[in-house]
């Protein structure tokens, strides 16, 4: 069932981005920041931590994820270091991620080798 829950609800989170796309005239970054800010507040309201455990990874792995991770960073440092955790929190809490996603972009950058469309 928890595959059932994560397929079906990352499969809603992602077909709502594609109506956004199709009906509306957002670009892809305003919707991928609208994930991510949607995803601090849900952090934020105390609603996150129990759809994540519903939905596992189909919560977990969209952007709104990301929000999360950043909001629980933020908020951490804050409690540890006072008005300068709001500067290092999300970057203390993302690091690990975001350094992976470049490292491995690199590495996919040099094995593929793509080329621009002329």
């Amino acid at each position: 069932m928890e595959y059932f829950n994560a397929f079906w609800v990352g499969g809603l989170i992602c077909a709502l981005c594609q109506l956004l796309l199709d009906r509306t005239k957002m670009m892809p970054g305003r919707i991928m920041v609208t994930l991510v800010c949607t995803g601090a507040v849900l952090s934020f309201l105390g609603l996150y931590d129990p759809f994540a455990s519903y939905a596992g990874a189909g919560a977990s792995v969209p952007l709104l994820g990301f929000g999360h991770l950043l909001f629980q960073g933020v908020k951490d440092a804050v409690k540890e270091n006072g008005f300068l955790g709001l500067f290092q929190g999300g970057f203390q809490a993302g690091a690990v991620g975001t350094s992976a996603a470049l490292i491995f972009a690199y590495l996919a950058s040099r094995i593929f080798q793509p080329k621009m469309k002329k």
